[in-house]
């Protein structure tokens, strides 16, 4: 029976350092206002939609017949697109949004993270805003809700900028420390109470694509955010109800001019879907970026506006 007594102490031994870990990577939910001041200032504005207070930038010419909106990726926020909406808002209306999960919009009422549930909300932000036409951006998931649009509401997309974007079935050890985590359920009671900043930390190294642009100050806006009451559990939501690659199909019916931009140091999504994206969208233009990564709009915006600028003047 000495064997049963060694387990008994092993599993004591394991539960007490699991205890320890959960005990030193604790994280409290952040309330919406604690992040406000920080993460919201001016032109951020707060729209009512859907049963959510949807943290959004609305910039730039209110005549604009064709604004310019930007759609972030998974557990991100509209803050990747500052670099652009800055320096596009000069002469273009610009709209940016925390998409329903993420950000300081928060968890959907509904609790419904598939893609079709965000393709409805962004057709209805389009509606209240008034907006008949736009020119649709989209970063990661944000892609993916892009193209889905465009393929849905062909009559209110005139050009489509697709960067570093969901479609195609991906590699599953392509994810981020965070998301592998997220994607564990049996972890899911632990992960919604934890947070680690340094696995935030990791998982941006691993999704730009050089070390030096993970800043202090981008480490704590992701940390930050994914703290937002409700954020943790509705990341675990998407990543269950996700279906990545699944409507791969439909990619061939965008016909909207559209933009393919990839950074080259891509880990999470191989560059090669850049190429696939334009095998399929008839009128495509493919720019890569060495030395760039998964969010090449965020980390180097200014040289990754050259080719938009170029496209948006045809």
């Amino acid at each position: 029976m000495k064997w049963l007594k060694r387990l008994w102490w092993i599993g004591l031994l394991v539960g007490m350092a699991v205890s320890v870990f959960v005990w030193a990577a604790w994280e409290p939910d952040r309330q919406l206002g604690q992040l406000l001041a920080r993460w919201a200032p001016e032109p951020s504005t707060f729209l009512e939609l859907d049963g959510m207070q949807v943290h959004m930038r609305d910039t730039g010419p209110r005549n604009d017949p064709t604004p310019i909106v930007l759609l972030h990726g998974m557990a991100s926020s509209l803050h990747s697109f500052e670099g652009w909406q800055t320096s596009l808002q000069d002469r273009r209306r610009v709209i940016s949004v925390d998409l329903p999960g993420f950000g300081l919009t928060g968890p959907s009422p509904q609790g419904d993270y598939r893609i079709d549930a965000y393709t409805r909300f962004v057709l209805r932000l389009l509606d209240t805003l008034g907006v008949k036409h736009v020119v649709l951006v989209g970063n990661a998931l944000g892609g993916e809700i892009a193209w889905q649009t465009a393929v849905l509401a062909p009559e209110r997309v005139r050009k489509l900028v697709l960067i570093d974007a969901d479609g195609y079935p991906p590699a599953v050890l392509s994810m981020p420390a965070a998301f592998q985590v997220a994607s564990m359920r049996g972890m899911r009671w632990v992960s919604e109470r934890i947070l680690p900043r340094a696995m935030v930390a990791t998982s941006l190294r691993s999704a730009f694509g050089s070390d030096e642009k993970v800043t202090p100050d981008k480490i704590d806006r992701y940390f930050e955010l994914n703290l937002r009451v409700g954020n943790r559990r509705a990341l675990f939501q998407r990543m269950d109800q996700a279906q990545f690659g699944a409507s791969s199909a439909l990619i061939r019916r965008v016909q909207q001019p559209t933009l393919v931009i990839w950074g080259e140091r891509d880990e999470m999504i191989s560059p090669e879907h850049g190429s696939l994206f334009c095998q399929d969208i008839p009128h495509c233009q493919l720019v890569s970026f060495s030395g760039l990564g998964h969010l090449p709009q965020e980390e180097d915006a200014e040289r990754t506006l050259r080719p938009l600028r170029d496209f948006l003047a045809k």
